[in-house]
């Protein structure tokens, strides 16, 4: 009992600590004609979570993931992605961008966030199979591809769907396309290999 208690306001705490993080990106919001749109999942969570815990309760570890993927994804939406300052901020450290070093001609931050939520998808996902599903190894590790390329798959779907129905400028800077026609694909291909570089590292409860 002692122990679940604890882990039960560890988890409070990562959710409070999203909270902050929501609530500081509010502040001076540089663009808010897109800011509902980008924040309604986080609200959501921070709203469903504690239920969510109570009836599927999971490791600290995979709500761990799940809220830094969501803290990922607040700080992009904040910028609308597409200007996350990271070249601003590395100048401030550095003296230098990460443009200049690497030959970006793009902001990439939305390509992070991507790789990432395949690569944090697999801990909590991976336990909900084997938990509540019955899965074994394999069948857990195939259940996270299915889910990272399902999931990736709807939300290009749905940025499709929002370019067709919002208006022209909010839909441009919710989708973060860059002039690039091949965004959608990379974009699903960077969540699969975030997947699967962390489903090929050794782990010592797989079998």
């Amino acid at each position: 009992m002692t122990g679940g208690s604890s882990q039960l306001r560890s988890q409070k705490r990562l959710l409070g600590a999203l909270l902050v993080l929501l609530l500081l990106a509010q502040i001076d919001q540089p663009y808010p004609e897109v800011a509902l749109l980008q924040h309604i999942p986080t609200m959501l969570l921070i709203v469903a979570a504690p239920w969510l815990l109570r009836r599927w309760p999971l490791s600290t570890a995979s709500v761990a993931c799940i809220i830094a993927f969501m803290a990922l994804h607040t700080l992009g939406g904040r910028y609308a992605y597409s200007n996350v300052p990271y070249d601003d901020w590395a100048r401030a450290l550095t003296g230098s961008s990460l443009s200049d070093a690497f030959g970006w001609t793009r902001n990439h931050y939305d390509r992070l966030v991507h790789f990432a939520f395949g690569a944090l998808s697999v801990t909590p996902v991976t336990e909900i199979g084997r938990r509540w599903g019955g899965l074994g190894p394999r069948g857990a590790a195939l259940t996270v591809l299915g889910w990272v390329l399902a999931i990736s798959c709807l939300y290009e779907i749905f940025e499709w769907l929002l370019t067709i129905v919002a208006a022209g400028e909010t839909a441009d800077r919710y989708n973060g396309q860059q002039g690039d026609i091949w965004d959608a694909q990379k974009d699903m291909a960077l969540a699969m290999l975030g997947a699967i570089l962390v489903l090929v590292i050794p782990h010592g409860d797989r079998r």
